[in-house]
């Protein structure tokens, strides 16, 4: 019996010793973790004063005054490395052709103006995938970061009818768009009495697949990394496999190349 109660307290000491073993090298795995995360917060925060951009992801938008038209876009970045970023980004735009000028009837003064010629709206939506270079971090926290950045992706080319107001001898005072039965009297001066308004042709978009590549410089002085403060200056092109007809007297192009200038707001984590 004694030699029992030996053996089960051995065991016991052993178990013990085993379960006090266990539990010292768990604390010291949890002591480098939280000192590994501890210095990992350290160097971030000392690249932080430093003007060092840190961060796993941002989430920006942006507006752009383009040479032929406007647009806005979001952006969506993971970091890759301290110079690298992987970026995610749609855009949405309204072309515009050079010769569009906007003229008023005299009888429609109290109504829509409208530009006369033009038969369509067109709109690219572009849905893309690129990348954000760091050429030069910002020197301090107050300084200015100098970035790239390049995406390429499919563009989806939304055309809306243009509609006119006119006076149709005929069949009296209607909205019309360009039409071969109706191309006189689009295309007649003295018939036009108002643009139709914003809220026609909506219903009757055509899409125009296509694919498109940008490139620019953005200028991020935000004074925290935590924030996204900056300007875009850069070039892109636009590329349709048919002719995109915006103006009736103005030759129709697949290829749209207009520089840009954005400016970008947002936060990073």
């Amino acid at each position: 019996m004694n030699e029992s109660v030996k053996k089960l307290s051995l065991s016991v000491v052993v178990l013990l010793l085993a379960v006090a073993a266990m539990s010292q090298d768990r604390r010291e795995s949890r002591n480098e973790k939280k000192e590994a995360k501890r210095q990992k917060i350290n160097e971030l925060i000392r690249q932080a004063e430093e003007g060092v951009l840190v961060y796993h992801k941002q989430s920006v938008f942006g507006i752009q005054l383009r040479t032929n038209g406007y647009g806005a876009f979001y952006e969506y970045g993971k970091m890759k490395s301290n110079r690298k970023t992987n970026l995610y980004r749609i855009d949405f735009a309204e072309i515009k052709e050079s010769k569009e000028e906007k003229a008023v009837q005299i009888s429609a003064i109290f109504g829509n103006p409208f530009i006369f010629g033009k038969r369509n709206y067109f709109y690219p939506v572009t849905l893309g995938f690129g990348q954000q270079y760091v050429f030069g971090q910002k020197g301090n926290k107050n300084g200015v970061a100098v970035t790239g950045v390049y995406y390429a992706g499919v563009a989806l080319g939304l055309l809306r009818p243009y509609y006119l107001t006119v006076d149709d001898p005929q069949r009296g005072v209607r909205d019309i768009k360009y039409s071969t039965e109706d191309s006189l009297l689009f295309t007649d001066p003295s018939a036009i009495r108002a643009g139709g308004g914003f809220s026609k042709g909506w219903g009757e978009i055509k899409i125009k697949p296509g694919a498109f590549a940008k490139a620019g410089l953005r200028f991020d002085w935000g004074r925290f990394n935590e924030s996204v403060s900056a300007l875009e200056v850069g070039l892109s092109a636009d590329f349709y496999p048919g002719k995109i007809p915006i103006m009736i007297y103005q030759k129709e192009r697949q290829l749209f190349m207009q520089g840009y200038i954005a400016f970008v707001f947002g936060k990073r984590k």
